[in-house]
C-alpha cells in the first residue's frame, strides 16, 4: 500500500529519547523495550550521549537504542537535545514524550514515597510545575507523547509493543474504543465522538452487551448517518495515514467514543478497523473501558425503554 511501508533498504536503527515528566512511567518503558532486544541507557549524561549511540570504534550500530534522559539527567538541556539527536550518524532518531495528569503524578510519588527530583523539600506538586515548564520545548518537539494516566503497567507494555515491537517499516495504526464519561483518551492522535447516535445502554435487551455483540451493532449501524459518518471518516484516515507516515510518525492512534466506552463507540472502532483492513492497513484494537460494568449514573438524556426502537 503506498506510503505505509518504507523500504527496507533505508532501514536504520531507531534512537529513541525516552524523556518527559518523572513519575510517568520512563522505567517502566526502558524495562519494555529491553525485553523488546533494544539496547537501552538511563540517566545517560549528554555529553556521552554521542558515543553511547555510536559506540567507540564509530562503527554504526544495528541494534535499536532508547535513552532515558529528564531532570536528574546530567547536562540535561530540553532545548538542545532535539538537534544533538539529529546530528548523531546511523540512526533514526525519534523523542518520546511521556506525560500524566498532575494528580496521577501527585498519587504515584505518594505511593511510593519518593521525593520530586526538583522538590526534594516541598511537595511533589511545586516539582511537577517546574519540570512542566522545563521540558515544555520537548514535548513540543516530540515525535510522540505518551500519556499513562490511564494506563497499568501491563496496559503500558502493550502500548510500546503496538508502538516500538516491529521493524519499524510499516506505520502502527491502534484503534482505541473509549467512553467520555471516564475522561477522553490520552493515546490517540484523532478521537471521533459518536455521542450523535442513539445511546444503546438506555434499551434493556441492550444494556448488558456490548459493540462487540451482534444486537449492538447492528442497532448502530442502522441509525441514521451511520453511514455517511464511517465512510466519511475512512475517506479522512485513508487521506491522512499515509501522509503521517511520509512525514516520518511511525504511529497513529485512532479513538472512538460515546458515553460510557462499551456500546457506540466499541461498535466504531471494529467497524473501522474492518474497513482499514480493507484497504490493506493492518490496525491494532484496543477497547479501554469495555470491561467495565454499564453504569447508569455515567450516562445521561436517556430514559431506559424495554427494546430496540422500530427503524
Amino acid at each position: 500500500m503506498t506510503g505505509t511501508r518504507r523500504s527496507t533498504q533505508a532501514r536504520v536503527p531507531r534512537l529513541l529519547l525516552v524523556t518527559g515528566m518523572s513519575g510517568a512511567g520512563k522505567s517502566t518503558v526502558l524495562d519494555a523495550l529491553e525485553d523488546m532486544g533494544w539496547d537501552t541507557v538511563d540517566n545517560l549524561p549528554t555529553a556521552l550521549l554521542h558515543d553511547f549511540v555510536t559506540g567507540s570504534d564509530r562503527i554504526y550500530r544495528t541494534a535499536h537504542v532508547a535513552v532515558g534522559m529528564d531532570a536528574r539527567s546530567r547536562g540535561f538541556d530540553p532545548h538542545s537535545l532535539p538537534g544533538l539527536l539529529q546530528s548523531i550518524p546511523g540512526v533514526r532518531p525519534e523523542i518520546l514524550y511521556l506525560d500524566a495528569t498532575g494528580a496521577e503524578l501527585i498519587r504515584r510519588y505518594s505511593e511510593t514515597r519518593r521525593r520530586h527530583p526538583l522538590s526534594p523539600d516541598r511537595p511533589p506538586e511545586d516539582g511537577i510545575g517546574r519540570e512542566r515548564d522545563l521540558t515544555a520545548a520537548l514535548r513540543l518537539a516530540a515525535d510522540s507523547v505518551l500519556d499513562t494516566t490511564d494506563l497499568k503497567p501491563a496496559d503500558l507494555r502493550d502500548e510500546l509493543r503496538r508502538r516500538y515491537g516491529d521493524e519499524g517499516d510499516e506505520l502502527v495504526v491502534t484503534i482505541t474504543s473509549f467512553g467520555f464519561s471516564r475522561g477522553i483518551s490520552r493515546t490517540s492522535d484523532l478521537v471521533f465522538d459518536l455521542r450523535f447516535l442513539p445511546n444503546p445502554h438506555w434499551i434493556d435487551a441492550l444494556c448488558p452487551l456490548t459493540g462487540a455483540d451482534a444486537p449492538v451493532a447492528d442497532f448502530v449501524a442502522a441509525q441514521d448517518g451511520w453511514d455517511e459518518f464511517m465512510t466519511r471518516t475512512e475517506e479522512l484516515l485513508a487521506f491522512l495515514l499515509p501522509r503521517y507516515w511520509d512525514a516520518g510518525k511511525t504511529y497513529v492512534g485512532i479513538a472512538f467514543g460515546c458515553t460510557g466506552g462499551r456500546h457506540r463507540s466499541v461498535a466504531g472502532a471494529l467497524a473501522m478497523a474492518e474497513r482499514l483492513r480493507a484497504r490493506g492497513f493492518s490496525p491494532n484494537i484496543r477497547h479501554r473501558d469495555l470491561g467495565l460494568r454499564p453504569d447508569d449514573s455515567l450516562e445521561t438524556g436517556q430514559e431506559r425503554v424495554e427494546g430496540p426502537r422500530d427503524q
